[in-house]
């Protein structure tokens, strides 16, 4: 099978595309014939081995050669105790455990998957997983009458995030390049941001998902009303140590919550976010699509932070 190859960190210029045994599933694990694979930003930082938590598993290398974990596909053989798939199932979920999303197979933990619905495709499908999980859960308190912002409004999480908040009755605001402004109000953003030439923490929300964070504890608290909360899910690793250490001080003291968040995984997490696209209330809004052979593209796409919303290679 063809499979893009990654045996260090870098640049996208030390993938490769190579041919490679098929993989074969051990108990608890299925198989996949790879329809299509989203691109996270994880895949990105696991790519350039930055920030350091990137390297977890994998201090000099990657632990998985293959890189690429929002899948979705057809079950194509199952390993010992597999119960909930056969082969033929149309699949798909967030194989962030095992990874090998960019080729032609996939070996995936059985609990890592659902079945995919018939009237989702398989590219919108990909598109879900981790960034509707990320979305779902630190969108997670928006109501009516409450201020919502989003860093990182036009990438693969923040598409979602945005429709979500909107969708509970918030005020949303969107922050993200110049480039992006637009997208965003598509989404249903109240307001959009160029963190180039504005400073969002000038104003005052109830709720902040940062996908970028990079600021001081004492710029997110200004930004938060009293009982307001913060969350980031990516960052900076020194901005990630202040949340965790001082974050948590600064907003005891003030009356405000600030921490990172700890993001569940799995098809419970990930299936509602799909059930709305189905129902038509939210959509996954795919930039573009991409080859394998073109997988160092796309990702130096979302590296760049060039895409507006998901970007998803189709092998």
């Amino acid at each position: 099978m063809k499979a893009v190859v990654q045996d260090r960190y870098g640049t996208p210029d030390i993938l490769r595309v190579e041919e490679l045994p098929l993989p074969q599933p051990r108990s608890g694990q299925v198989r996949v014939k790879v329809v299509a694979t989203s691109v996270n930003l994880s895949d990105w930082e696991n790519l350039r081995g930055r920030p350091a938590y990137a390297r977890i598993g994998g201090l000099r290398r990657p632990k998985h050669p293959t890189p690429g974990s929002d899948i979705a596909g057809w079950v194509d053989a199952i390993g010992e105790g597999v119960t909930r798939f056969r082969i033929g199932d149309a699949v798909y979920g967030d194989n962030l455990f095992l990874k090998g999303g960019f080729a032609e197979y996939a070996v995936a933990v059985e609990t890592a998957l659902t079945h995919k619905p018939t009237d989702l495709d398989f590219v919108a499908a990909s598109a879900i997983p981790q960034s509707g999980a990320i979305a779902l859960q630190g969108t997670h308190g928006a109501a009516p009458g409450t201020r919502v912002l989003i860093n990182g409004g036009g990438g693969g999480s923040g598409v979602f995030a945005i429709q979500l908040a909107k969708r509970a009755g918030a005020h949303v605001t969107g922050v993200d390049t110049a480039a992006k402004l637009d997208f965003m109000r598509s989404l249903g953003a109240d307001e959009a941001i160029d963190y180039r030439q504005d400073d969002f923490t000038r104003q005052r929300y109830d709720l902040i998902l940062d996908m970028v964070a990079h600021r001081s504890v004492f710029a997110y608290r200004r930004a938060l009303n009293r009982g307001g909360r913060y969350r980031c899910v990516g960052g900076t690793v020194p901005t990630l140590l202040r949340v965790l250490t001082a974050g948590a001080v600064v907003g005891a003291v003030t009356g405000r919550r600030l921490g990172m968040l700890a993001v569940k995984e799995g098809p419970a997490h990930f299936s509602p976010v799909a059930d709305l696209c189905l129902a038509g209330e939210i959509d996954t809004r795919v930039d573009r699509t991409y080859s394998l052979e073109e997988t160092a593209a796309a990702l130096g796409c979302v590296g760049a932070g060039q895409a507006l919303g998901k970007v998803v290679v189709t092998p």
